[in-house]
């Protein structure tokens, strides 16, 4: 009996130990911490923020899944975040003074760490990177007093309190406790190239269109680190091209002389389009009527030609990068060079003439948050930028996205074309204006190429021995793209009879077969370099004007003859003034290196 007492005793004993250790294991500040991570996550996201840490989609999709689904495909999403985030508060824990606030205090620097990007992405739809630390100092220097007091009692004297409580006597686990974090940052620092090379092992998929979907894969702190790494990295790189005095003189020499030559104000309007493809070039197709819509046809007649794309299917930036900067993407700054830019000033085309006087502006018809754009844009040179109303958050637009039902997010082209137009015509009846620089990128007729029927209708089939849905319904936009393009055109020789005008497609569309379908379609009956050739538009003082093929990055030049009234090309070798395509692309790979020294500063 006394040995069942015993036992049973035991029993209590080991049951208590174990009821304990689940308390203790549900119950303390580190699980709390968890949760709370959990639920900020939950909140931010539904307030508009970023996601990320078991985001939106992994959500629904726990009530889709099987949980082993769920956990194998979505709980590990973000793990290196979360390994960060509890190693640091962990260890302001252990350097906190013990207090009846050390838990909260210690997820305080956490907490307004993260809470800074998420209102930096609210505000702008645009990712916060560590670059933009740099200009802190001057938004304190325009902020008014109600702004700095707020930022006082919201973060200075937080953050204050935060450092008073640490206990300086254990300084050799304040020391030895930040030495894996400070190591982390110096390799960003010091060996950026090993580091982005190592975190594409280990770390989850790094989008390189979307810095949006990137951090919600990979969280706020290792995404700071990984854009911080890709900057030193280009800078390495680049460190041979990186006189800065030398670069901006030559940049302020460069405007003086295209002002000195241009005489009267001569506006430009550069449109770079989002897949806007000739369905008429496929050699092994046919169309129960013509894709190209009769007032397009009208206009343009035979006098549009062929630009060459660094890129097929896709990366839009990339042509940017060549239309806007005059040199090749040679993607050497560890992915696409729009990621390099931190908004210092790279004096491409826009800056260039923003120096000679002009006012230059940027429409983007899609969201900032991707490819790095606004500061890309900013350091490009432009003046003003805007994306539309529902993608730009506090920022000042005059675009509206509108009802895009049926065909994704993508704004239709006469809808930003209309918009753009409404918007110039109140610059350009301004007495006395600078002269315009009018850039516009266009979205619609992106992948996957959905067209919303009771909008646009079906007009044509295409009859091949290859089929392509994809294609064909991309034929079918094209009708009303290009009619939307005739539009914009004729209406802006009318507003601007004297101007520069140019459009160019960013890069040819994925087909349903990928490249494929364009090699069974034959376009242009898979001629050398096929793929890369893209349909441009010049319209020069109210007449288009056709050029032999052209390269993405000749496009500058053409802008910088128009301007100063052919004296450009007298003194530069212009290759479309005699119409023949150069082979010039290594020649031009310094000043690509150059470019990016100071995109990346």
């Amino acid at each position: 009996m006394a040995v069942i007492h015993m036992i049973a005793a035991i029993a209590r004993k080991t049951a208590r130990g174990v009821v304990s250790a689940i308390v203790f294991l549900l119950f303390n500040r580190y699980t709390a911490f968890i949760i709370g991570v959990y639920a900020y996550s939950l909140l931010i996201l539904h307030l508009g923020g970023l996601g990320g840490m078991f985001g939106a989609i992994e959500i629904r999709s726990m009530w889709l899944f099987p949980l082993d689904q769920v956990r194998g495909a979505y709980l590990k999403k973000e793990y290196l975040e979360l390994f960060f985030l509890f190693y640091l508060y962990c260890y302001f824990n252990a350097i906190l003074r013990p207090s009846r606030w050390q838990a909260l205090l210690a997820a305080l620097p956490l907490l307004l760490a993260y809470l800074g990007q998420d209102i930096y992405f609210l505000m702008y739809s645009n990712v916060f990177r560590a670059a933009e630390l740099g200009e802190v100092p001057e938004l304190i220097e325009v902020m008014t007093w109600p702004y700095l007091l707020g930022l006082l009692f919201l973060v200075g004297l937080p953050l204050g309190f935060f450092l008073w409580s640490i206990d300086y006597r254990k300084y050799r686990v304040i020391v030895s406790g930040a030495l894996p974090p400070a190591l982390l940052i110096a390799a960003t620092v010091y060996y950026p190239g090993q580091y982005i090379e190592m975190y594409r092992k280990v770390g989850q998929e790094i989008v390189d269109w979307s810095d949006k979907d990137t951090l919600e894969n990979n969280g706020r702190f290792m995404m700071l680190l990984y854009r911080e790494a890709e900057r030193h990295l280009a800078q390495v790189k680049t460190e041979l091209f990186r006189n800065r005095a030398q670069y901006e003189e030559q940049a302020r020499q460069f405007a003086t002389w295209l002002k000195e030559s241009g005489g009267p104000k001569r506006n430009v309007h550069l449109v770079v389009m989002e897949s806007f493809f000739d369905p008429t070039l496929f050699k092994g197709a046919t169309y129960t009527k013509n894709p190209l819509h009769p007032s397009f046809r009208k206009l343009f007649g035979n006098k549009w030609g062929f630009s060459l794309s660094p890129v097929v299917g896709g990366k839009t930036a990339q042509a940017e990068f060549e239309v806007l900067c005059g040199v090749p993407a040679f993607e050497e700054m560890s992915g696409v060079e729009f990621n390099s830019f931190t908004g210092a000033s790279a004096y491409c085309l826009p800056g260039k003439l923003e120096l000679a006087g002009y006012q230059t502006m940027a429409s983007n018809a899609f969201n900032p948050s991707f490819f790095n754009t606004p500061n890309a844009y900013r350091g490009m040179g432009f003046g003003k930028m805007f994306f539309p109303r529902e993608f730009a958050g506090g920022n000042d637009t005059y675009l509206i996205k509108g009802d895009t039902t049926g065909e994704g997010e993508y704004m239709f082209d006469s809808v930003i074309f209309s918009q753009n137009l409404d918007y110039v015509a109140k610059l350009l009846h301004e007495k006395n204006a600078p002269p315009l620089f009018n850039y516009v990128l266009t979205i619609y007729g992106h992948f996957p190429h959905k067209i919303n029927e009771e909008k646009r209708p079906k007009v044509l089939k295409m009859i091949s021995d290859f089929e392509d849905e994809q294609l064909e319904r991309g034929a079918n936009q094209m009708y009303y793209r290009t009619q939307a393009v005739a539009d914009y055109v004729n209406r802006l020789i009318e507003l601007d009879p004297k101007s520069l005008i140019i459009l160019v497609s960013d890069h040819l569309p994925p087909g349903q077969h990928g490249r494929r379908s364009f090699q069974k379609l034959r376009y242009l009956d898979n001629s050398n370099e096929s793929l890369n050739m893209n349909r441009i538009m010049v319209i020069e003082e109210g007449k288009p004007k056709k050029y032999a093929v052209v390269h993405h990055y000749d496009i500058p030049a053409m802008v910088y003859n128009f301007v100063s009234n052919g004296a450009y090309c007298k003194v530069n070798t212009c290759g479309f003034v005699e119409n023949k395509l150069l082979d010039d692309r290594m020649q031009r790979h310094d000043d690509y290196m150059r470019t990016m020294a100071h995109a990346a500063k």
